[in-house]
């Protein structure tokens, strides 16, 4: 087999593994989809299923759960994206880091569980970024400095 033949047999490989074969769908035998989203110190658990749209964090609502509507609005884009507004009933358990991270976290959760659900919205939430790991996190506070970079007050005196 010369050169020109093995390059040739590698031109018809597709560089994306997924395009070759379609994703089969991760339901569970309660017709759930399951994922893990982590933002900052938090992690997700979300749990989806076909119903009515209601979402429940913690065992609460999540009118409850989140008061600021910037958090909710957060918690629903994927869902907005992918028109799946009021199709899926989401379960969430989360723990960890403060509200907006939790709430960024069952975003990356539900974007997933998405996608584990019906693998052909892969492409319409990758885009926008929602399947990535946000993976900035609280710089650790150095010895000497007042925080992470901030130094103490100078004073000629």
């Amino acid at each position: 087999m010369t050169d020109a033949q093995g390059f040739d047999a590698l031109a018809g490989l597709s560089s994306n593994p997924e395009a070759a074969a379609p994703a089969e769908p991760k339901i569970d035998a309660q017709g759930r989809a399951y994922a893990t989203g982590k933002r900052k110190n938090a992690i997700a658990r979300v749990w989806i299923k076909p119903g009515k749209g209601q979402i429940t964090i913690n065992g609460r609502d999540q009118a409850i759960y989140f008061a600021r509507p910037v958090l909710r609005m957060m918690i629903a884009q994927p869902l907005e994206v992918t028109d799946r507004l009021g199709q899926f009933d989401v379960t969430v358990t989360v723990e960890g880091s403060g509200l907006s991270g939790q709430a960024g976290a069952i975003r990356h959760g539900l974007s997933k569980a998405l996608t584990h659900y019906e693998p052909g919205l892969r492409p319409v939430l990758k885009p926008h970024g929602f399947l990535t790991r946000d993976s900035r996190v609280v710089e650790r506070k150095k010895y000497g400095k007042a925080k992470a970079r901030r130094s103490f007050q100078f004073s000629k005196r």
